[in-house]
């Protein structure tokens, strides 16, 4: 497993009654990225994680650069088995894991008639066996410990289904259905949010090969928000008291009606 470790993020993060240890998938660019600037210049000790270890190795140099905490790991969620050795290692290393932020996820909009099965099956492996891998390897040591926060990164199509949205949609809708089932599950003790991001600049409308799907994110995406906007979203709800558990929140521009 390729690693990058700023020579001070290995010790716990005790530094301060505030600070916590926060793992974020798919954190190499995009909304992932935009979250664990954001908790990593506020003072939490950030785990970027992802496939691209370039990428994720840029960014923890540029934080650690600055005198912030954050570490680079490889991790496919899709693998189990690389989920579970990952958390293991990262509790052996920093004693604890506070928070889990589920973002990891692909978006490859098409028309059902198009008939890109091989790409409906990668989204439903990203985004719903991904996260539902992160909640059963890291809902054991939230139990044990007896608190944790699970924060998934859903989007608006959990919420509505547009043209060309169907399978993206309906693997969002799970994502909010896992999540919530996990929230009315869990003890108290365990605080569980689903933030649901609109247009957003990132990488994602990139890799969508439907050639109509692709003509309409054009004008759809013409009035993204930063990053930043979902990363201050998921710094609001880990920051709250104990006892106050921010359900949901669904951000986007202001012009996305």
């Amino acid at each position: 497993m390729t690693t990058h470790v700023d020579p001070a993020a290995s010790t716990t993060a005790s530094e301060t009654d505030t600070s916590k240890v926060v793992l974020v998938t798919g954190a190499s660019s995009g909304i992932g990225a935009g979250i664990s600037r954001r908790l990593s210049r506020e003072g939490h000790h950030v785990i970027l994680t992802g496939r691209r270890i370039e990428q994720l190795e840029g960014i923890v140099a540029e934080l650690t650069g600055e005198g912030h905490r954050a570490e680079a790991r490889t991790l496919d969620v899709t693998d189990r088995g690389a989920y579970s050795a990952l958390i293991a290692e990262v509790i052996a290393t920093h004693g604890r894991l506070d928070v889990l932020v589920g973002n990891a996820g692909v978006m490859l909009l098409s028309r059902l008639e198009s008939l890109l099965v091989d790409e409906w099956d990668r989204m439903f492996d990203v985004n719903v066996r991904g996260l539902y891998n992160g909640i059963a390897t890291v809902l054991p040591h939230f139990r044990e410990r007896g608190s944790g926060h699970f924060v998934t990164i859903a989007s608006v199509g959990a919420h509505q289904v547009v043209n060309t949205s169907a399978i993206y949609a309906a693997t969002k809708y799970a994502a909010w259905a896992l999540t919530e089932g996990l929230r009315q599950e869990s003890d108290p003790s365990i605080r569980v949010t689903t933030i649901s991001p609109g247009v957003v600049e990132s990488e994602l409308a990139e890799h969508i090969t439907d050639h109509y799907a692709a003509g309409l994110m054009t004008d759809y995406r013409a009035a993204a928000i930063s990053p930043d906007a979902i990363g201050h979203a998921v710094s609001y709800a880990i920051s709250q008291p104990e006892n106050v558990d921010v359900n949901e929140i669904i951000v986007r521009p202001t012009r996305q009606r």
